[in-house]
């Protein structure tokens, strides 16, 4: 699997791209590969405040519906509104064209708390062990 060492992610397999104060958010290779196909992207409409670690999107997939949280708390910029038409995107590209959200980040301490590549791949092999 594919970890862009240059992404910051969550326990919860979101990972987060920073420029400056934005944040582009979309899920790890490894979150796609076991949501297994999207074919639903509920993205957060912009403007809205999302808080950090809280639901701010969800993907429906052939299996379920799972939550996409926010890596850090702010405002909603954009959305990839490629994906309400083509929700495979995130299956096909996702550190891409299958992101799901822009936001600006208003407490930007929180960054600190996100997992860097290295410490992710860490948490998957604890995880893959059970």
């Amino acid at each position: 699997m594919h970890f862009p060492k240059e992404l910051r992610y969550t326990k919860t397999h979101e990972w987060a791209k920073r420029n400056g104060n934005r944040i582009t958010v979309g899920i790890s290779d490894y979150a796609q590969k076991e949501i297994s196909d999207v074919v639903f992207v509920e993205l957060p409409k912009v403007g809205n405040a999302v808080q950090q670690a809280k639901p701010a999107a969800v993907v429906e997939s052939v299996k379920a519906a799972f939550d996409i949280y926010a890596p850090v708390s702010g405002k909603v910029l954009a959305v990839d509104t490629a994906l309400e038409s083509n929700p495979a995107l995130v299956n096909q590209d996702p550190y891409g064209q299958g992101w799901f959200f822009e936001m600006e980040m208003s407490n930007p301490a929180e960054w600190d708390s996100l997992l860097t590549a290295e410490d992710y791949e860490k948490l998957l092999k604890q995880e893959t062990k059970h």
